[in-house]
């Protein structure tokens, strides 16, 4: 009884059961946003009594995502505040992150109850700072799944397991290139399914393109990036294509799974409901990855080191905030979205194709820059 996760919880700090606790948190927040955009309306009579809503107007629909956003990123950013530098177990900040849960709920509801007393024009400048926080999570989820991709790669080719996981290494990179052109042959089916739809074909060809220059390059004598990498970076390139396709607005001829998808029927919510959890794992486990982002060799881990990055942990999750707005609001705080849709707009096409291609410079430069040092120190040293 005295290891049981409860009892854990309840004696003292413990950090795994913790970040659990902010995920619940996040996911919680997620789902209230949610429910002021689609169901606000049953909440009018109350939201009319707060200035800030003005009579309601303000505080429903694409607004009301922000208030409920900007509430949860000022608890998000507290804490990022009072834990970033918490290196050993015994620092007081380790106790207030993995502890003194009644005061930390009081502080996450109070904070998510004031944006609904500020004026419009405070929740409309915040919705524009969003756009660039959403940007940063992004760029820094980017970063994570590259280097996860890496860090996987050259565990399989190590010394030590590349005889042990030769077959199986071989059998991932060729499911995952082949995974790939599947998908790519879907969208072309789904999301051009005319010539007309010149944009679609440009994006998937496009995409096509952009993987057979990874394998080419990650292949490659020189680079040795393996096989693997490419297959795996191929399949997320593709996965971003098909989302940004998949944002496209639902008026869009050429986009027959939109079409489809026009009635609240079980495909549209289970779909919904898959995207919000998606959106709260990427944070979850984002924020777990500090690792990524150390640019020198740190010390060797001892006992009484924490097991992760807390500041990181609650920044990015302070970002995940910004992001889960924009997605429910279409990166438009301006327009309104239909219920039981995320992410949907020209808006929301178009972040996910930049980002696409990002993805693609920042692990070409990860390949080649490697190259580029060593030709230089040759020519230093010579």
């Amino acid at each position: 009884m005295e290891k049981s996760c409860c009892t854990q919880f309840c004696t003292g700090p413990n950090p795994s059961i913790a970040r659990y606790v902010y995920g619940l948190m996040f996911l919680v927040t997620s789902l209230l946003a949610w429910t002021i955009r689609d169901y606000g309306q049953t909440v009018l009579a109350e939201l009319q009594r707060l200035k800030g809503c003005e009579g309601a107007r303000y505080c429903l629909g694409a607004e009301g995502v922000l208030r409920i956003s900007f509430g949860c990123f000022m608890f998000f950013f507290i804490m990022f505040l009072s834990t970033a530098g918490t290196k050993k177990l015994e620092d007081p900040r380790n106790s207030w992150h993995s502890e003194w849960w009644s005061a930390k709920i009081i502080l996450w509801i109070g904070l998510l109850a004031i944006p609904f007393l500020v004026p419009s024009a405070f929740i409309q400048l915040y919705g524009k700072i969003a756009h660039f926080g959403a940007g940063v999570f992004l760029l820094i989820q980017l970063v994570s799944v590259i280097s996860f991709i890496t860090w996987l790669n050259d565990f399989c080719h190590s010394e030590k397991y590349a005889d042990r996981c030769r077959i199986n290494t071989l059998i991932l990179s060729v499911s995952a290139y082949l995974a790939s052109l599947l998908g790519i042959v879907l969208m072309y089916i789904w999301y051009a399914p005319k010539p007309s739809c010149r944009l679609n074909i440009f994006f998937i060809t496009l995409t096509l393109l952009l993987l057979h220059l990874i394998t080419f390059v990650s292949v490659h004598s020189k680079v040795k990036g393996g096989f693997l990498a490419a297959g795996l970076m191929g399949m997320y390139i593709v996965f971003l294509c098909w989302c940004a396709l998949r944002s496209e607005p639902l008026t869009e001829f050429c986009n027959k799974k939109a079409q489809a998808a026009t009635n609240a029927d079980w495909l549209t919510i289970s779909s919904f409901v898959m995207a919000v959890l998606v959106i709260v794992m990427a944070t979850f486990s984002t924020g777990l990855d500090s690792n990524c982002f150390q640019f020198k060799k740190t010390e060797p881990e001892s006992a009484d080191d924490v097991p992760y990055g807390y500041g990181f942990f609650h920044f990015v999750f302070a970002m995940g905030t910004m992001y889960f707005a924009m997605l429910f609001i279409g990166w438009n705080p301006h327009k309104t979205m239909k219920k039981w849709t995320i992410d949907v707009g020209w808006a929301s096409t178009w972040v996910r194709i930049v980002n696409e291609w990002l993805a693609t410079l920042v692990y070409m430069w990860m390949l080649v820059v490697p190259l580029i040092w060593k030709s230089r120190r040759r020519v230093e040293s010579g």
